[in-house]
């Protein structure tokens, strides 16, 4: 009888209602799924997303950002501290609404993933439902990927693709991304959980 690895111990972090964080509590009730979401982090308090963590039965913690005087740094080595109080693995951003210093982000090298709006390397940070209706493209979506220093620059582990659809408007278009995004975290979470994916020299690893 061939004895299934421990299940990864995932951190989440968030800043609002963490639908995505949702879709990856659910992913994670299946059985033979690689990981737990253990904890989840935010870092505005009471937010719609803590009190949904708990429902689940997760542990929940809030780091209020607003407490450490613009000190960016230890703000992250206050989460650094719960996360490892926790014992967690992997880290998950789920509208984590926070610019994280190169420090945090090489702590975690390799065991920290975000999902971002848009067919990375196109349409880096906010607003990437306006730049893809701008750029006239026909087809927009969602990726998942490893984070680095440099914002949304990060190798991608997968990536979903919506059509732009004559009539749409940013909020259509995010409607129809975010359908995607639910699918898509969960399976990227199992990738990386799992080993199928990992970071190396900068690039995704399969296998």
């Amino acid at each position: 009888m061939t004895i299934a690895p421990p299940r990864k111990r995932v951190g989440v972090l968030i800043s609002g209602r963490g639908s995505n964080m949702v879709s990856l509590a659910e992913a994670a009730q299946a059985q033979g799924y690689p990981a737990e979401i253990a904890l989840v982090i935010s870092n505005i308090p009471d937010v719609a997303g803590l009190e949904r963590a708990r429902e689940f039965g997760i542990a929940t913690a809030t780091v209020d950002h607003r407490a450490f005087n613009r000190d960016r740094e230890a703000f992250e080595r206050a989460i650094d501290e719960v996360l490892r109080v926790n014992q967690i693995d992997l880290i998950v951003l789920a509208g984590f609404m926070r610019i994280l210093t190169p420090w945090f982000v090489t702590r975690w090298e390799g065991r920290m993933i975000n999902i971002h709006p848009s067919l990375l390397p196109l349409f880096k940070g906010t607003h990437t439902h306006r730049q893809a209706l701008e750029a006239g493209v026909s087809e927009h979506g969602c990726s998942a990927h490893f984070v680095v220093p440099e914002l949304d620059a990060g190798p991608v582990i997968l990536q979903a693709k919506v059509p732009v659809l004559p009539g749409d408007d940013e909020e259509t278009l995010a409607q129809r991304v975010l359908v995607e995004e639910h699918k898509l975290y969960p399976a990227a979470l199992a990738e990386v959980a799992s080993g199928r994916a990992r970071l190396e020299g900068g690039a995704v690893i399969r296998g």
